[in-house]
């Protein structure tokens, strides 16, 4: 890993040995009179793990939702290997290849596991409406298809036995690692993971860990947001840390904790002091 020196400056860090897979430009997001994201930028470069981190409030989640279509920025720019994704719709975000988890875990309670796996390979079918409503050869095809793959991503996240459990009698932990199967099954290039170990034990967080590498070295790139700083400091390449909307920090996993801003920024007192 090539030395990166810590910066919160205005335009991208520098990319050296890989190229940019996705690039946040300068965006600044506001709701109201609440300025919730303020020129922010960084770049996150293909087969790498990437960390978004800073206090409660800092605007971790916003970002992520405005890479993901949920927000569209009042200035600046997001590109996706090199495409303007700033104002495109959800589906056609996720058609690029950038998938997500939520938060707040986001399944159909009442499909099995592997129905919901399935949903996510369903959305690069090419089946018409009418070929899947009279079960025309190729819909079967990729129904087929689809449920081969769907089962191989259950085995890969490590619940493959619960394929036919309803997805609301599975366990918390199980519900996070279908919610990853799902968002896999979209083929994305890059799989953005929005606090994935919340509510995890230190065994579960540490099995977390284990995929999350996992899944890099299938060649996805990963976009993680933690508050556990043991597990973003023990899987991630680089972070950036945002704090009051703003980037305060980027640089490798070294780097960013002993940034003076950034231990201010989590103990609350001033820089100098940290």
């Amino acid at each position: 890993m090539p030395h990166e020196r810590s910066s919160a400056g205005a335009g991208p860090a520098p990319v050296p040995g890989g190229a940019a897979l996705l690039e946040v430009d300068n965006v600044t997001l506001r709701f109201g009179g609440v300025t919730a994201l303020d020129g922010v930028s960084f770049t996150i470069r293909q087969g790498e793990i990437f960390g978004l981190i800073g206090p409660n409030g800092a605007g971790k989640t916003t970002c992520f939702n405005a890479m993901t279509g949920i927000y569209r920025p009042t200035d600046g720019e997001i590109r996706f290997t090199g495409k303007r994704v700033t104002g495109l719709r959800k589906y056609e975000i996720t058609s690029m290849g950038i998938a997500r988890t939520f938060q707040n875990i986001r399944l159909f309670p009442e499909m099995t596991a592997l129905e919901n796996v399935m949903v996510g390979a369903d959305a690069h079918h090419k089946t018409s409406v009418l070929g899947a409503l009279f079960r025309l050869p190729r819909h079967r095809r990729e129904e087929a298809q689809g449920r081969e793959k769907s089962l191989r991503l259950l085995e890969f996240v490590g619940i493959r036995h619960r394929a036919g459990h309803v997805a609301r009698n599975l366990s918390y932990g199980e519900q996070r690692r279908l919610e990853i199967a799902r968002a896999l099954a979209t083929d994305p290039k890059l799989l953005c993971l929005d606090e994935p170990a919340a509510g995890f034990n230190p065994a579960e967080k540490e099995d977390l860990l284990q995929l999350i590498r996992r899944v890099r070295d299938t060649g996805v790139t990963v976009l993680l947001i933690e508050h556990d700083m043991r597990l973003v400091m023990g899987v991630t390449d680089r972070i950036a840390v945002l704090e009051f909307g703003r980037k305060i920090a980027e640089g490798t996993p070294a780097e960013v904790r002993d940034d003076p801003k950034v231990i201010a920024a989590y103990l609350g007192v001033p820089a100098d002091a940290a």
